[in-house]
This record gives C-alpha cells, structure tokens and sequence, in this order.
C-alpha cells in the first residue's frame, strides 16, 4: 500500500489516462473491475474523469476527442513520466529522435503536459506538475503498479530516456534480458526488446500494470466483461500476470504481486 503525498522524481511514471469512445462505458468497466470511482469531469476539461480509489486518484479516463481534423486517437492507456520543466523535455523530444504528438500544453492549474513517441515508436505522455503531480494511490490492489517499455528497438530506445528524461537503465538480477528503468536511483518501470514469439503487427508500447488481489479471478471478471484474453494469468519473478484487451480495445496488464 502506498500513497504518494509529494511530486515524483524526475523520470517515474506519475499518471496513466485512457481516452475512450465510449467514455461513460470505461468508467463503468474500470469501477466494477477494480473498484475505482469516477465521474464525468467539468467541460473545461474536457469531460476528463480523475478515477478515485478511496478517495485517492489512481487514473484518468477520457472522451476520445479529434484535434485540428485529425482522427480521434486510438484507445489505449498512455503511461506519463514526471518532468521538472515541460518545455525542456519538449526541446530533448527532438533533439533526441522523437516525435511531438502534442506538443506542450497547460491544463489549468493542475500542471503541464505533453504526449511524443520515442524513436522506437512507443508513445508516452509527459507531465509538469503545478497543483497536481499524478497518482497518489499506488502499488495496492485496484491502483497503478508497473508501467513497462515493450520497444522494437531497445537499443534506439534507451538513449533516448536518458537523455530525454535523465533515467539510467540497467539489467534486473532476477531477469537478465529485462531492463529496469531508474529514475533517482530507484527502478520505477522496466523495458524489454520485444521478442520473435509476439506478432510481428505488435508495435512498440507501453504497457500499464494495475496490482489486484487475484490475477485469475479478475481476468476472468474482465473477460466476462467483455474483454479479450491476450495472455492467461501466469507466473514469473514479480507474481501472477495476464494481459487482457478491454471491451473497447485497450490492453493493460493485471498483477499479483509476489514482491
């Protein structure tokens, strides 16, 4: 159990969003499977909903919405890391190989964000906060406990973090080919070369884990939800994982922690 009382470090995963066409359908979903509680959110805003558990934000869920003609962006949970100037990272994007998807905004008073690919083509968010520095209930059941790089190309992907975001990587003892992404020299997420064994379609991505206190159980209440089975629950060094793809089309990993 953790909540978070103070901004993060420079580097660590701070917040994770999801932005859906069906925005009223994710909230349910995600408040019957891990007991979240959220509403739809001012329009000021968007209609953006801060997910709470116990009264604590763990995630953010949105309307898929088009910009400047564009098409609406696809469903998917976007991993965000914490920076200390937004403006600065928007430069190291591309100096660095990147791609500025949306380059730096202001959301009110809550903080400064900005959402890029790596030169691998994985996307991720970045967030300056102001009055709001992400979630503040982590690493219990039903909250954020892992976000992982899962790249086509580790070795273009690495340098970019570090210089863009001033993390280190280096080998997990307990799984040598996994790398541990260190921001202020704790490891906050992992990263790993995706292997001949996925589909050759899969892109480059992050991947957001939420801790629960069953894996095999609440894969089973997602699928009876309506979500696809990508990969049954299954042990490794960490606990008890699966990947599942949520009714509207967004893969997210669930862990039972053994740590």
């Amino acid at each position: 159990m953790a909540e978070i009382n103070e901004r993060y470090t420079q580097g660590t995963p701070c917040w994770v969003d999801l932005m859906a066409s069906d925005q009223q359908a994710a909230i349910d979903f995600y408040e019957d499977l891990l007991g979240w509680h959220g509403e739809v959110g001012p329009p000021e805003f968007g209609g953006y909903a801060i997910c709470e558990l116990r009264d604590r934000a763990v995630a953010g869920i949105g309307p898929a919405m088009s910009m400047d003609g564009a098409p609406p962006p696809p469903t998917v949970w976007t991993t965000y890391l914490a920076v200390d100037d937004i403006e600065r990272t928007a430069a190291k994007v591309e100096q660095n190989g990147g791609t500025l998807f949306m380059p730096p905004m202001q959301v009110g008073d809550k903080g400064k964000m900005l959402v890029c690919a790596d030169p691998s083509g994985a996307v991720v968010g970045a967030w300056e906060p102001l009055t709001f520095f992400g979630a503040t209930r982590v690493n219990e059941p039903g909250t954020l406990v892992w976000n992982e790089l899962n790249t086509r190309d580790l070795a273009k992907a690495v340098p970019f973090y570090e210089a863009v975001f001033g993390v280190k990587f280096e080998s997990m003892p307990e799984m040598p080919s996994y790398q541990g992404m260190l921001a202020g020299g704790r490891v906050c997420a992992g990263a790993q070369q995706i292997g001949p064994d996925m589909p050759a379609e899969m892109p480059s991505h992050w991947l957001t884990y939420f801790a629960v206190d069953d894996a095999d159980s609440t894969t089973a209440a997602a699928v009876h939800a309506g979500s696809t089975l990508l990969q049954p629950a299954f042990d490794m060094p960490a606990g008890r994982m699966s990947v599942v793809m949520d009714p509207q089309g967004a893969v997210f990993a669930l862990l039972k922690s053994s740590m």
